[in-house]
């Protein structure tokens, strides 16, 4: 234990020298680009606004000429004042203000009062924040994130304007282009990067004068696909969210370079092409999406948004060797697992230790899912749903498969990336008559406990019957003689109704479409516990966990199943 942590800890020593480097590279190199900005050219008209896919409410652009502003899960009442101007009640709430994503609101009441009110929102950000500064406005991604904002919503903010606000407003734009370029060329983070060259290669298309941009931002984007987009369709990051939002981003750009006549880089339609499939590998039959990664709250309309515009109608895939996902289907029950490493760290700060942690669903109901993560607001919370034990899975002595570096002192530096992990994650697949069986294993307890984790799932054709088996294999003899406490997770959904059987033999659960489901579990007593599911369209929630606990190397093998004894109640 001591040496893992030693090395964790060696490795973080360096890392830190690197970083801290890094910083202050970039840190000269953001002073000179601050000047840069200021004598910045503005291009001369926009030609098109591309079109915004977000789904749009126009109740809200009544919140918002009211001042209220319900972003990032907080609420604040402005009382008259500008929001820029406003004590911000955190970061990611200042981020999502200064993204300007919720003018799509304003555009969909389609009235006067609203577009004065987008158009003097603009003229406030521009008189009071216009000039690049440190403030979390002016993070690349979300300075991004701001200008396709803009772009889309010209026609809203420039309809009735007059001349001088024009060029202001294009002033701005231009100083954005010129604040983007310069973050890409210092070095922006690794994340950052794809969303920043969708920007400018945006910008490139609508503006009259900006070929050249366009041409140097669509090379910049051709090498970020290629790094970020995996063969299968899959992020590097391995968060499903980030397939939906980078979506939500290359489609209108696609439309884009069709409205303008340009032939778009062949890397953008072909990652187009792979990354749908692969979000309809994570879909669960109710349109969900599996809580792995980073994953939150589905907003089931933004995926009905994607999927009417899929040219392909791509089924989803099975089998995501280079994600490191896996699909199981029977009848109307889908298991999706997660069979890969932690990402790279610059790609890991959302990541969680949820290796072979797998979701259940069956009809329209959710029956074993993984925690989640919480709100961006909600950073109390993060650690705890990043856990292994927030996942569907094996936990050795309450102790994460992956250590965080939030766990060790530096996450201003690292802000949560993963700082070890599983090296090694092995996966045989068997699809027969029968149904689909996958034999996995990972390494993720090697160094600090000696012990391989290994998990058997089979999924019978039916959908009727998912059966399982968690050994953990000794891999040195010192951990034969250490008693260690081993826990297997189930947790459930909060629409399941669990019941414990008589002699704790047996766990009953009936789903909300009638449907009653029981599990049984071999060499292990079995428990229902407290839980907490993070991805309520409310917040947090309360719900259940079916447990079982034991010691190795005493008992190193569990098996268990889950089975329909009632299908759902006849209408």
């Amino acid at each position: 234990m001591r040496t893992s942590t030693l090395a964790d800890r060696a490795r973080l020593a360096g890392l830190s020298a690197v970083r801290g480097g890094w910083a202050a590279r970039r840190l000269a190199l953001r002073l000179l680009r601050f000047v840069g900005t200021l004598r910045s050219r503005a291009p001369d008209q926009l030609l098109i606004a591309p079109q915004d896919i977000r789904t749009a409410d126009p109740t809200i652009a009544e919140d918002i000429y009211s001042g209220y502003y319900a972003l990032a899960g907080k609420v604040v009442n402005a009382h008259g004042r500008s929001p820029f101007e406003m004590e911000s009640p955190s970061v990611a709430w200042s981020c999502a203000l200064a993204g300007f994503g919720w003018l799509r609101h304003l555009r969909a009441a389609d009235t006067a009062l609203a577009r004065a009110n987008a158009r003097a929102l603009v003229e406030d950000w521009i008189q009071g924040a216009g000039v690049p500064d440190a403030g979390p406005g002016w993070i690349p991604a979300v300075a991004a994130r701001r200008l396709l904002s803009w772009l889309s919503q010209s026609p809203l903010i420039l309809e009735g304007a007059d001349r001088a606000f024009y060029r202001r407003f294009m002033r701005a734009i231009g100083r954005h282009a010129a604040y983007l370029q310069g973050a890409l060329s210092e070095g922006a983070e690794a994340q950052q990067r794809l969303l920043i060259a969708i920007a400018l290669t945006e910008l490139g298309l609508c503006a009259s004068d900006l070929a050249s941009l366009q041409r140097r931002a669509a090379r910049i984007l051709d090498q970020e696909i290629g790094r970020q987009i995996l063969p299968d369709g899959g992020h590097v990051g391995r968060n499903p969210q980030t397939l939906i939002d980078l979506l939500l981003d290359l489609l209108p750009l696609r439309q884009a370079f069709a409205a303008r006549g340009v032939d778009p880089p062949q890397k953008l339609l072909n990652a187009i092409d792979r990354m749908t499939p692969m979000m309809r590998m994570f879909r669960h039959s109710n349109g969900e999406i599996a809580l792995f990664n980073g994953m939150g709250v589905t907003r089931l309309d933004t995926i009905a948004t994607i999927l009417a515009h899929d040219d392909v109608r791509a089924k989803p895939i099975l089998n995501a060797p280079v994600s490191g996902y896996q699909r199981l289907e029977g009848a109307d029950s889908v298991l999706v697992i997660d069979t890969g490493t932690s990402p790279r760290a610059q790609f890991s700060t959302n990541a969680h230790a949820g290796v072979l942690s797998f979701e259940f669903s069956t009809g329209d109901n959710a029956l074993v899912v993984n925690c989640g993560a919480p709100e961006t607001s909600r950073v109390d919370l993060r650690q705890a749903a990043r856990a292994t034990a927030a996942h569907s899975t094996l936990v050795v002595d309450d102790v994460s498969s992956c250590r965080f570096a939030g766990d060790v002192v530096l996450e201003r530096l690292f802000r949560g990336e993963i700082i070890s992990g599983p090296s090694r994650v092995e996966v045989q697949r068997t699809d027969d008559a029968l149904g689909t069986s996958l034999e996995t294993s990972h390494d993720g307890y090697r160094r600090r406990f000696g012990l391989l984790h290994r998990r058997r799932i089979f999924l019978r054709r039916d959908g009727g019957m998912l059966a399982g088996e968690d050994r953990l294999e000794s891999l040195d003899e010192g951990t034969q003689a250490r008693k260690l406490e081993y826990v297997v997770r189930f947790h459930l959904h909060p629409s399941t109704v669990a019941i414990a059987g008589e002699g704790l033999e047996r766990i009953d659960m009936r789903l909300a479409d009638g449907q009653v489901w029981s599990f049984w579990a071999d060499r292990a007593p079995i428990s229902l516990e407290e839980s907490i599911y993070f991805a309520g369209p409310d917040g947090p929630r309360p719900s259940r966990q079916i447990v079982l606990r034991q010691y190795f190397p005493e008992c190193g093998q569990l098996a268990w199943s889950f089975e329909r004894v009632e299908s759902r109640t006849p209408q």
